[in-house]
């Protein structure tokens, strides 16, 4: 049996009237969603208050945003600075260019601080987060599906991905925002494809151990980043779309490698039980209750 090849999208972007709806906004958008949804679940059955996540997704989303910016135009700087560049482009993030690195230190950061602001513990509400957001991560992933873009070399696997010459209503050629023609132009290893199926792997591996030790003090945290840059780091190597090099490796190749080693050092340094309900949040439901008992 002969498999077809995986088809791109014919496009990523549609219009009502004048206002574009890009399918990787929609797509972290969903992540976003369901990220809570596992988010408040996860926290509240350590003994948060729902609210918390809520409060924490406030900061940590926009920061996130900024973070992820800053890491896309910090790494490849040279695509807004210089000769016949234009700076003011850095800050036009419709046209593609998010960190996930950059993403998730700068939101990390900032719910840090909320919780600090709260005097709550932040290593239970990181170990409630974590599979959530690797798992939004990978239906992230899909908006690069609609966008034709990070993928890897030309192959003939049965599971390549077809890309697609697209153009603007003009006839130019528009990979991210123009429609299809129909034409081939490039059959590719889908590396998106395998980020996301990575991603759901680290999902399952945290729910399974988070119930089996039952993880805390951050450890569910630290697995989440062990698990993630270590299939990140085979996967930049299969990258051929453009990026900024260091000895001759993509940067996001040394970033995974740096930080796998770094999470791994802390998940195997961290020691001691689960947070309590009290020690989660004295005021919480399960806290309260605890408290009461007592």
């Amino acid at each position: 049996m002969i498999l077809a090849n995986i088809p791109s999208p014919p496009q990523g972007v549609w219009h009502v009237g004048p206002v574009p709806i890009r399918a990787y906004a929609l797509c972290i958008m969903a992540g976003i969603v369901v990220a809570m949804w596992v988010g408040v679940r996860r926290y509240e059955a350590r003994g948060g208050d729902p609210d918390t996540v809520w409060d924490a997704a406030i900061v940590a989303i926009p920061a996130g945003i900024v973070g992820g910016r800053l890491y896309h135009v910090i790494t490849d700087h040279q695509k807004y600075f210089g000769e016949g560049k234009n700076p003011w482009q850095a800050f036009n993030i419709s046209a593609g260019g998010l960190g996930i690195w950059g993403a998730v230190a700068l939101g990390a950061l900032a719910v840090w601080a909320l919780m600090r602001y709260k005097g709550l513990p932040f290593a239970p509400l990181a170990d409630a987060l974590a599979p959530g957001v690797i798992l939004a991560q990978g239906i992230g992933r899909l908006g690069n599906w609609f966008n034709q873009e990070l993928y890897g070399a030309p192959t003939d696997v049965p599971w390549a991905l077809d890309i697609y010459q697209r153009v603007d209503e003009a006839g130019r050629y528009a990979p991210l925002t123009g429609r299809s023609t129909g034409e081939i132009i490039a059959s590719v290893h889908p590396t998106f494809l395998y980020e996301l199926l990575w991603n759901v792997a680290v999902f399952a591996l945290l729910i399974w151990a988070d119930r089996r030790f039952r993880l805390g003090r951050g450890r569910v945290f630290w697995l989440y980043v062990a698990g993630y840059t270590f299939g990140r780091f085979f996967i930049e190597l299969m990258r051929t779309d453009e990026a900024t090099l260091i000895l001759g490796l993509r940067v996001n190749t040394w970033v995974s490698a740096i930080l796998f080693i770094v999470a791994a050092a802390m998940f195997a340094r961290t020691r001691g039980p689960r947070e309590t309900p009290q020690e989660v949040d004295p005021n919480g439901p399960l806290g309260a209750a605890s408290a009461v008992e007592r």
